[in-house]
């Protein structure tokens, strides 16, 4: 099966950007113990805007991942599938 990837992107105020990396630490933990590995990454060039990436071997991980986060948005999530390439 291809890996599965989801992405959210966050901007954040400086203000609040302590807090939101503590609640970025406990929801990498999360991912971790639900067999999906978590990056976060900042804009070099803009403090507090913030892309996540969430992944793991199957889609159907992710989906189950996801849909148990106890922080999930309430937004659609896209899920992208690893392409093969020859």
């Amino acid at each position: 099966m291809p890996k599965a990837l989801t992405i959210r992107r966050s901007i954040v105020p400086l203000s609040e950007r302590k807090k939101f990396l503590q609640k970025v630490k406990t929801r990498r933990a999360y991912y971790a113990g639900a067999s999906c590995h978590f990056w976060m990454f900042e804009e070099s060039d803009l403090a507090g805007a913030f892309v996540e990436f969430i992944e793991a071997d199957d889609a159907d991980t992710l989906t189950k991942a996801l849909a148990a986060a106890p922080d999930q948005p309430g937004e659609a999530v896209r899920i992208y599938e690893e392409v093969e390439l020859d």
